[in-house]
């Protein structure tokens, strides 16, 4: 692998209209390092597909043996998260925004 750590970014709208765009290049980074840190401050919008790219993504690393970190959480993403209960899932500290 290239990098131990390679950090990318998110930002704008996490939706339905970007969500095979992102899986890929998400993917894709992910594929290229052992662990891959995603900073999500810059997320206006997360609907029900861009949180199934951030799944899938989480679930992809667990089965290759890697490691998937979030970080940032803008307060769209930090909404989605309580609402739905998933803090636990992605397993990263959530900051709440004041």
């Amino acid at each position: 692998m290239a990098d131990d750590v390679t950090r990318i970014s998110l930002d704008g709208e996490m939706t339905i209209y970007r969500a095979a765009d992102l899986k890929l290049s998400v993917l894709e980074a992910l594929r290229k390092t052992r662990v891959l840190e995603i900073d999500l401050s810059g997320v206006t919008e997360l609907d029900t597909a861009g949180l199934q790219v951030l799944m899938l993504a989480k679930q992809a690393a667990a089965a290759d043996q890697r490691e998937l970190r979030l970080l940032q959480h803008s307060p769209a993403v930090v909404e989605i998260f309580e609402m739905l209960d998933l803090v636990a899932f992605f397993g990263d500290a959530v900051l709440i925004h004041a």
